[in-house]
């Protein structure tokens, strides 16, 4: 079973359990879908929640986030995938404390076209995440931006979707799109999926067009709405060039606290699930994280 080392007593257990798994998702790229995986993950890590981030991209790039650069050699989840390898064989410790990741390499570019002709195609990252998933609060998937056979395999896998958006003109025209793929994933393969939150991020407050994009999206969506937005902020740019999450490069910038509000956030919700969970990721950061080893 799977046990995090603590500095002090430990909130949450995931003995009897299994992860809400949230698949990051948005089929625009460049709004932050990464960031947010990473930095999610990590801050839910650091208010002591065990934590699997699932880099689903062929780009790697919440990998190479957490400090692994792509590496043909290492298995990950293109062999997890093929069924080549169990996912409890290629779970990384990262430099974060309960935190771990199931890592991407580029072959699984190839996979729309390997396994076209599987049965159950789009269950294999379910079927993979199944027997590891009773060791974790969450899981956390990083999707990519195109609708492809890896995408599907997340939203098939995942209990909820949390949607990075920005705050601009072609937000809105992504909305109709988004709850299409909802719906026909909800039709054919996964009724129980649903929308967990949408998340303003690179959020200006200052400028109107933020302001009236965030309120169109709010009486679309209403309480679905994150109530933390994410700023600009250089600091969240800076930390994957560095292999470290925001809180681990930059605990005091205004990204790092973002992101430990989000994460409060979601374990507020996840507690109407389970009451056992940590209600404070700021305060859990706040005492310090380190390495941990899943």
């Amino acid at each position: 079973m799977f046990h995090v080392e603590h500095r002090g007593e430990a909130r949450y257990t995931a003995d009897g359990s299994m992860a809400r798994i949230f698949a990051i998702t948005n089929q625009k790229g460049g709004v932050g879908k990464t960031t947010t995986a990473i930095n999610l993950a990590a801050s839910l890590a650091a208010a002591e929640v065990p934590t699997l981030l699932v880099d689903c991209d062929p780009q790697c790039n919440a990998s190479s986030g957490l400090g692994f650069s792509p590496d043909e050699e290492r298995p990950g989840l293109y062999q997890g995938l093929r069924r080549e390898a169990a996912a409890e064989e290629l779970l990384l410790a990262t430099a974060m404390e309960g935190l771990a990741l199931l890592p991407a390499s580029r072959d699984l570019v190839g996979l729309n076209l390997e396994l076209v002709q599987e049965p159950e195609r789009e269950f294999r990252l379910r079927q993979l995440l199944e027997p590891v998933r009773e060791r974790f609060g969450f899981v956390i998937l990083d999707c990519p931006p195109a609708l492809d056979l890896l995408n599907l395999n997340a939203l098939v896998a995942a209990d909820s979707l949390i949607v990075p958006m920005q705050c601009e003109y072609f937000a809105l025209e992504g909305v109709a799109q988004l709850v299409k793929t909802v719906q026909a994933v909800q039709s054919v393969w996964n009724p129980a999926l649903e929308i967990e939150g949408v998340l303003f991020t690179q959020f200006d407050e200052r400028t109107n067009l933020s302001k009236q994009v965030a309120d169109n999206l709010r009486q679309y969506f209403g309480d679905r709405v994150f109530r933390t937005a994410i700023p600009r902020a250089v600091r969240l740019a800076e930390a994957p060039s560095h292999g470290l999450p925001a809180l681990l490069y930059d605990l005091k910038s205004r990204g790092t606290e973002a992101y430990l509000q989000l994460a409060h956030e979601v374990i507020e919700r996840e507690r109407t699930r389970q009451p056992s969970l940590a209600p404070d990721p700021a305060a859990a950061a706040a005492s310090g994280a380190g390495s941990g080893n899943p």
